[in-house]
């Protein structure tokens, strides 16, 4: 077992991940080389920009409209973009790419935030389709749905994810990246102790309290899985060395922002790491802490848990 200190830094993303140890966003193939053989994700990378394609359109109409919110919704736009271009990682051309399902125009950022939310459980119904990397991509992407979806108001509150027990056809999950799952957990719950003391009494500790029990609920589904595969799961450290020292309130947010942003890594990791039928779980795990962290204030990202990817050309005729 690792020393607690180490665990720690890992728990809370104070190590930096090399490239080696860290899945690629691309789908497994470095840009610039022509994926060996029959891609068996094209079919989801095609439905992932088709809908992607949907939701340009939907921005371009509503940033068209007069008295559009344009600070709002340019950078998401931008995100929306980006996101495409990872998907379209081998689709070879524009052309090849299905004509995305009519959705009527949103006229509101309400209903543009219900759209994104759609786009966001299309992405979640690929998970179980796509190889590793690529559904590390699609949760990720999901994930950022979400955060748009509550940018542009949309009511969404953290549910506590629950892992499922495997089932007797059902593939055995990974021990070992379940419990570095866990770990990030015993150390949130940690870390919003100290959180939650430094706050004053009013809706940011309500929301603390909120967080604190999502972890414990997450911590414990954990464990129950990992006891279900005829494993002992990983205690908690007696202790855990936080990033920085809090002493006031500003300090207390900047740390709920920094344990969920870590935590938003671990989760994409493991949405590569599990068997199909447990990605769900992970993926609603980091969905939730990406949520959390735009809501403490972290700055967002068009990808949370993973490095921006670079866009990469589609490949020639």
């Amino acid at each position: 077992m690792q020393p607690p200190s180490r665990r720690t830094f890992l728990a809370l993303g104070l190590i930096t991940l090399t490239a080696a140890c860290t899945s690629s966003t691309d789908g497994g193939v470095l840009p610039g080389n022509k994926p060996p053989g029959p891609d068996s994700d094209h079919p989801v990378r095609l439905r992932a920009v088709a809908a992607t394609d949907t939701l340009l359109s939907a921005y371009d109409t509503l940033l068209a409209t007069p008295g559009a919110q344009t600070a709002l919704l340019q950078p998401l736009r931008a995100e929306t973009a980006q996101h495409r271009a990872a998907l379209a990682y081998g689709v070879p051309t524009p052309s090849a790419t299905p004509t995305p399902t009519p959705t009527p125009a949103p006229t509101t950022a309400t209903s543009l935030a219900a759209l994104e939310r759609r786009t966001a459980q299309t992405r979640l119904a690929d998970l179980g389709a796509a190889r590793p990397p690529l559904a590390r991509l699609l949760a990720s992407v999901a994930a950022a749905n979400a955060v748009h979806a509550a940018a542009l108001g949309a009511d969404q509150p953290d549910q506590p994810t629950t892992a499922p027990t495997p089932g007797p056809t059902a593939s055995p999950a990974p021990v070992p990246a379940l419990q570095k799952a866990l770990g990030a957990e015993h150390a949130a719950v940690y870390g919003y102790g100290v959180v939650g003391a430094h706050l004053p009494d009013d809706q940011q500790r309500a929301d603390a309290r909120t967080a604190y029990a999502a972890h414990q609920s997450q911590r414990d589904a954990w464990q129950r899985l990992i006891t279900s595969l005829g494993a002992t799961p990983n205690p908690a450290a007696g202790g855990y060395r936080l990033p920085f020292t809090v002493t006031d309130t500003a300090g207390a947010t900047r740390l709920a922002a920094q344990l969920e942003t870590s935590l938003t890594t671990v989760y994409a990791d493991l949405v590569a790491d599990l068997p199909a039928q447990h990605r769900p779980a992970a993926a609603t795990a980091l969905r939730d802490s990406a949520l959390r962290a735009h809501r403490w204030g972290a700055p967002d990202t068009a990808f949370p848990g993973i490095p921006e990817p670079l866009p990469t050309p589609t490949t020639p005729n």
